[in-house]
């Protein structure tokens, strides 16, 4: 039977595999549970690991090991054709979603407007970017412009007359020409979530 604090160390160690995909260290849990004890978290860990809800591995600096598997990856199960109709050939691996979509540099925008819909990008689609500074020529990048105004638009660069273009690919719009002194890259385009409501 495991006490509070057991239960406690057991979900905040959950909680970190699930945001992170791996285990936290025991300093870690020492600032999520925000005590100073290590012999305590020690303690817990071993009760832990003797009720079988956790494996302790030695000589390593994340030791700690779920028993109960935390779901961290989709099964991807093949490909399905979205034109004409392919051979249907079971090729399952798992995708780790955890890595794929989470880090310190990677946030999510609300799309409002239909600018960008030749690439499929659709007003209430959410896009996943990654904070970055530059964007390179034909990517699409988040953009502040005048420090006021956000959009999502692929950036193209003259470098001749110092201008950044703003390319939506949406073809009743047209591209809009600015001094790059009035432009901040904010973001990268790196994919989308749609979910169906």
């Amino acid at each position: 039977m495991l006490t509070e604090g057991q239960h406690r160390t057991l979900q905040i160690i959950k909680d970190y595999v699930i945001a992170n995909g791996f285990a936290p260290t025991i300093s870690e849990i020492l600032d999520l549970m925000r005590v100073k004890s290590r012999s305590l978290v020690q303690r817990n860990l071993q009760c832990l690991a003797n009720d079988g809800s956790i494996r302790l591995i030695p000589n390593r600096r994340r030791n700690i090991e779920l028993v109960e598997e935390v779901q961290l990856c989709l099964p991807l199960i093949g490909r399905i054709a979205a034109g004409q109709p392919i051979e249907a050939i079971a090729n399952p691996e798992m995708i780790n979603i955890p890595a794929l979509l989470l880090g310190a540099d990677r946030y999510l925008l609300e799309v409002k407007g239909d600018s960008m819909i030749g690439d499929n990008i659709c007003s209430g689609d959410l896009v996943m970017c990654k904070h970055s500074d530059t964007a390179h020529a034909g990517e699409i990048a988040v953009v502040l412009v005048d420090d006021e105004s956000a959009t999502l638009k692929r950036v193209q660069h003259n470098k001749k007359n110092g201008i950044i273009t703003l390319i939506p690919s949406n073809p009743a719009l047209e591209p809009q020409d600015y001094e790059a002194h009035r432009i901040k890259i904010q973001g990268i385009y790196i994919g989308l979530l749609r979910l169906e409501k």
